[in-house]
This record gives C-alpha cells, sequence and structure tokens, in this order.
C-alpha cells in the first residue's frame, strides 16, 4: 500500500489531499478516514488508491504516526524552563515560610503565583 503525508485536510469541506512518497497529489474525501479522525498536515498516512473521476483518490486511510505536534514546536527549550523552575522554587520556599507562620498570601499574590504555576505546568505537560 503506498503511503505518504496529509498535504491538507479540510474539516468542514469533508476533503483534502495526500502527496504521497512517489510524488503524486492524492484526493482524501472524509468517507475514507477511521470513524471520528481528522488527520493535520504532516500526518503519515497509508492508504489504498482508486483511480476517480477527476483522478487518483484515497481508500482505506491507516493513520501511521500523529501529526507534528504544535505545542512541543511552540514550547520553551529545557534550559529556559530550568532557570523558570529553580526561581520558582525560590518564590514557593518564601510562601511556604509565611504559610507556616499562619499567614496566606493574599489575593493578588495568590492569584499571580497560581498564573504562574498553572503556566510552567503548561509548559511540562505540552
Amino acid at each position: 500500500m503506498p503511503t505518504g503525508k496529509v498535504k491538507w485536510f479540510d474539516t468542514e469541506r469533508g476533503f483534502g489531499f495526500i502527496a504521497s512518497d512517489e510524488g503524486d497529489e492524492v484526493f482524501l474525501h472524509a468517507s475514507a478516514l477511521p470513524d471520528g479522525a481528522a488527520p493535520k498536515p504532516g500526518a503519515r498516512v497509508e492508504f489504498g488508491v482508486a483511480d476517480g473521476r477527476r483522478g487518483p483518490q484515497a481508500l482505506a486511510i491507516k493513520l501511521l504516526d500523529p501529526a507534528p505536534s504544535v505545542a512541543k514546536a511552540q514550547r520553551r527549550p529545557a534550559e529556559d524552563l530550568g532557570v523558570v523552575i529553580e526561581d520558582l522554587i525560590k518564590v514557593m520556599d518564601k510562601v511556604g515560610g509565611s504559610l507556616r507562620r499562619g499567614r496566606y498570601p493574599d489575593a493578588a499574590q495568590g492569584a499571580q503565583l497560581a498564573k504562574v504555576l498553572r503556566a510552567v505546568a503548561d509548559d511540562l505537560e505540552a
């Protein structure tokens, strides 16, 4: 079976194109996809080919590997995140000392700290 990469796919219109490894463009209709699949550009696929009215058409698409993660491509470099986490540890130590003395951070400080923690968690999870 031929393989290739999804060139583009419009989920609203239900079609797109595959750039096959042989260099051909193959029409991709949503009916050839596994249930619930919406391939992203760059996703590797394996497919059968039939001659359609306007040229080759893909049949029985099998997704070989997921599309490249946009989140991973945009994530902060590990060295930079290491520095952020070291600084965050220092801030958390101060907050921990205040909590041991029975004082919560004020609402603005608490909200800001929570926002920073969520951002760091998102970077780690991406």
